[in-house]
């Protein structure tokens, strides 16, 4: 497929403003795609690999305002693209506005000779970007990109600019796409959705969809090594819990960190983040103790937790000194000691468990783990679970998870099957989407900081829901200005856009309708508890959840 008909093929999607007919235009769009459907499915999403790979683009605002400038000719700088975003918005209106054209040479040619760019060369090219590293990789990667956008015709150079910075934003979320494909080659929803949960792939998936229909979607399974997103939990009672389902299973909530450990006795054994990201360099003690104790291949989840000398937890802050470490590993193994807390079994010795009860997935665990597994109480009483729930607080942990002991596991997904019991104030986890210049001792740091829901789940639009100051110390504060200023996409006066990439847990006392922000609501007295390591803004709170939230205290907390 050339590039230039899948530019103008988004754009219709683009134009688009009802959900149905945005589905049908992504599902014609894929039926044309013939062999590059997976990769025509990863732009969609802004992607140029599945979302379990970590390969990235490691192409900045500024290295691709560069490679711009370069396409756009001698006269332009990428002060000048600079200028045209903070007029435009967004890079694919720039990309679009300028002459990328008049530089056409030697790399603007294909092997062929010809000028023509296809979906599979822009991907092609797009990989040599992420792949390149050390000494001059970065005129490597303005010299490809430069390559790229001289041979893209205008509106192909607006989705390109879109995808190289992972800016997408054609109101088309992994919902649609998935919608799409079960339109597009006639398969069930539930069976694509399934597979998605298993493979974290949504261009395979498209490819195996068209290929060998529902009975190959049936077929996915698990695969060592290949991260899948962690079932999530809502927040609930424990009479809501007992009510629905009788006997609840009741485990600690952890201070910690969500990881999925991948083990195979013949191979290695990795460690994944709940945003899917190795941190197995990180956590080598979690590998040693995996490798010590299991000894058939296994996909495991659970926390990973700081602990003192005496084994009792430390806080989650501890716990993210470890977690991303890069450097000074064995030095930091003797500052902040970690453990795993094993929760649930999702594969072992070649068969999945996804679709097993829960009591079921726990006994596989136990069985292969002999420590380390969270302990899980059986009850219908809730007396029983306040009193599980004021041990776990004494012990320093966070709280309690209720659990629907029959439930299957569903990567990804936050269902109604897990809910956690938090004792202290609500929190939601907020995308930065701008910020505010402080004032008098704060004058260089940014001050308050713009919160933003996602609008959809799993897209990548967000609403406005409060801004938040208090709870930042000054020291937190200096940290938190040299994190975000290279996301600084604009400022006017005081105020600032930031590329929305860091999520931060915020506390509030209430939500309140309001028309001051885009989502109509505003968080009442929000305040700053820590940044989201874990999180991507993918996995930030959705306006549906905040949506809920208030529903409930309309109801008086009683969810009636």
């Amino acid at each position: 497929m050339e590039f230039s008909e899948f530019a103008e093929r988004v754009a219709d999607v683009e134009q688009e403003t009802a959900d149905l007919e945005i589905t049908s235009l992504v599902a014609a769009l894929l039926v044309d795609a013939d062999d590059e459907l997976p990769v025509v499915v990863r732009f969609l999403l802004g992607r140029i690999v599945p979302a379990w790979d970590p390969t990235t683009l490691d192409v900045g605002p500024q290295l691709c305002h560069e490679a711009l400038a370069r396409a756009a000719g001698p006269n332009v700088t990428d002060d000048d693209v600079a200028d045209r975003l903070a007029e435009a918005g967004e890079i694919g209106a720039v990309a679009e506005s300028l002459d990328l054209g008049g530089q056409r040479g030697l790399a603007a040619f294909g092997d062929d000779g010809t000028d023509s760019l296809t979906v599979a060369e822009v991907n092609e090219r797009l990989r040599a970007v992420a792949n390149a590293d050390g000494a001059g990789s970065r005129d490597r990667k303005i010299e490809e990109l430069f390559g790229l956008f001289t041979r893209a015709d205008p509106v192909g150079a607006r989705y390109l600019a879109r995808i190289v910075l992972d800016e997408m934003r054609i109101g088309v979320g992994e919902g649609t796409v998935r919608d799409a494909v079960a339109e597009a080659f006639d398969v069930p929803v539930g069976t694509v959705e399934r597979a998605l949960q298993v493979t974290n792939d949504h261009g395979a998936v498209a490819a195996r969809a068209r290929n060998e229909g529902t009975a190959g979607l049936n077929d996915v399974t698990l695969t060592l090594g290949r991260p899948v997103g962690a079932m999530l939990a809502q927040t609930g009672t424990a009479a809501a819990a007992v009510e629905s389902w009788g006997t609840v299973a009741v485990e600690t909530k952890f201070d910690g960190a969500r990881v999925q450990v991948h083990h195979d006795p013949d191979g290695e054994t990795a460690v994944f983040s709940r945003n899917m990201e190795s941190v197995t360099d990180a956590l080598p003690e979690v590998v040693e103790f995996v490798d010590r104790e299991v000894d058939v291949p296994a996909i495991i989840d659970g926390e990973v937790i700081a602990v003192d000398d005496d084994g009792d937890p430390r806080p989650f802050q501890a716990v993210l000194r470890r977690f991303r470490r890069k450097h000074d590993i064995e030095r930091m193994r003797e500052v902040v000691a970690v453990e795993l807390r094993a929760f649930d079994c999702l594969h072992t010795d070649g068969t999945d468990l996804l679709d097993d009860p829960l009591l079921d997935r726990r006994d596989r665990l136990t069985s292969i783990l002999g420590t380390g597994v969270s302990p899980l109480t059986l009850t219908d009483d809730p007396e029983e679970i306040a009193a599980a729930e004021a041990a776990a607080l004494d012990a320093g942990h966070e709280g309690i998870m209720l659990k629907n002991p029959g439930s299957a596991y569903t990567p990804g997904d936050r269902g109604q099957n897990w809910l956690k019991r938090k004792p202290d104030v609500e929190t939601l986890d907020l995308v930065v989407t701008g910020a505010e210049w402080g004032e008098g001792r704060r004058a260089n740091h940014l001050g308050s900081f713009l919160l933003s829901a996602r609008v959809d789940d799993g897209g990548d639009a967000f609403a406005t829901i409060g801004k938040v100051a208090t709870g930042i110390t000054d020291e937190r504060l200096a940290e938190l200005t040299e994190r975000f200023d290279p996301l600084i996409s604009s400022e006017e006066g005081s105020d600032v856009e930031i590329d929305p990439e860091v999520v931060l847990e915020v506390g509030y006392e209430e939500i309140q309708r309001s028309p001051t922000y885009e989502s109509g609501y505003a968080l009442r007295f929000p305040r700053f508890i820590t940044v989201r390591e874990d999180k991507s803004p993918r996995d930030a709170d959705s306006l549906g959840r905040v949506e809920r939230l208030v529903g409930d205290d309309d109801n008086d907390g009683t969810g009636a």
